[in-house]
């Protein structure tokens, strides 16, 4: 009996070894890099599951190619999920791997909800129909608006009857899996939104605006016109000086807006002798809606512009301007620079400055 006893104590010793060693065997596979040569993204789908992202990951390559290792691996993630109870944790979303990491990094990604951020550059400058298509060649974003005009797409917005242009502030934006362009478009117009109502409570008095739309207007005027950041409130002050005095604007980028697809690259004299709501050489005052999206310190100008006696200005063709006080002044400035224009002649600077 005293025998058997041994046996049984010696057997149940070496099949505790077998199991250690067998579970220390399989749990190395959490710790072997997985079978990638480049950055890959791997996503939890809403209702997906920590099985379902591991089938992916085999059928995509990523856990070797011998059916031994793909099983030793899935075993491995079942034995870390015993412990860890990580599928009931999952996070939405897409993560990025790279090359070298483990399953391990893995499962401490999904725990912690690393989930990769995307980044939209909402650009000063840009009309509603340049941001639409920039949204809709975006990577990772869900796109609800193709195809819906303009009018429907401020109902989505929540904004019906408002036109969109100017209404999105020029910033960067992140975003994750499953976000939509009406998701980014809404955080822009509430920043916009902000900037605009922040800034007309402090801005200058005496200024030719009857609400914060009209010195909306302006300021993507403003912003259309000079690429150059220090330029800005002087351009502004013009402006604001012509409107003061019922001067026409004269200004080419609204009569470029009116133009629509009609713009080919030049402006012709006919162009700016043809009527539109936005052709500022032929209305007063100025056009019924902004003509592009304008960033902060153009807004930010329009509120502030310079104190100036100038009423003219004409692109040096560095990117700045040469400022007139008389149209004689301005005259000249037009013959010596545009009527003879140097071959590295340009309309924005050669570093474009915010």
């Amino acid at each position: 009996m005293m025998i058997k006893a041994k046996n049984l104590s010696l057997v149940a010793l070496l099949a505790m070894v077998v199991v250690c060693a067998t579970s220390f065997w399989v749990a190395s596979y959490l710790h072997r890099p997985l079978a990638i040569t480049q950055d890959e993204i791997i996503e939890v789908p809403a209702g997906g599951s920590l099985n379902g992202l591991i089938n992916n990951m085999a059928q995509r390559g990523m856990l070797g190619d011998a059916e031994s290792d793909i099983f030793l691996h899935r075993l491995s993630v079942r034995g870390y999920n015993i412990f860890t109870n990580v599928s009931h944790r999952l996070h939405v979303g897409e993560y990025k791997l790279h090359p070298g990491d483990t399953l391990v990094d893995v499962m401490q990604k999904l725990e912690r909800g690393d989930v990769l951020q995307r980044s939209f550059a909402l650009i000063e400058g840009w009309n509603t129909r340049e941001l639409r298509r920039a949204l809709q060649r975006t990577e990772g974003l869900v796109i609800r608006l193709a195809g819906v005009s303009d009018e429907q797409m401020m109902v989505e917005l929540g904004k019906p009857g408002r036109h969109p242009e100017g209404w999105f502030a020029p910033d960067t934006y992140f975003y994750t899996s499953g976000e939509s362009d009406v998701d980014i478009l809404k955080r822009a117009m509430l920043r916009q939104e902000s900037i605009l109502d922040t800034l007309w409570r402090d801005r200058d008095t005496g200024l030719p605006y009857s609400d914060p739309y009209d010195a909306l207007i302006m300021a993507s005027i403003v912003e259309k016109e000079t690429g150059a950041a220090h330029e800005r409130p002087q351009i502004a002050g013009v402006f604001v000086q012509r409107l003061l005095r019922g001067m026409r604007l004269q200004t080419d980028p609204t009569v470029i807006y009116g133009m629509g697809d009609a713009y080919q690259g030049n402006i012709r004299r006919k162009d700016l002798q043809e009527p539109t709501p936005y052709n500022t050489y032929v209305i007063r005052g100025m056009p019924p809606t902004p003509i592009a999206m304008p960033g902060e310190r153009a807004i930010y100008a329009a509120m502030h512009p310079a104190e100036t006696q100038s009423l003219y200005f004409v692109a040096r063709g560095d990117g700045t301007h040469k400022f007139s006080t008389t149209l004689q002044e301005h005259q000249q400035a037009v013959r010596e620079y545009q009527l003879k224009r140097k071959q590295n002649y340009r309309s924005a600077p050669a570093v474009e400055t915010r």
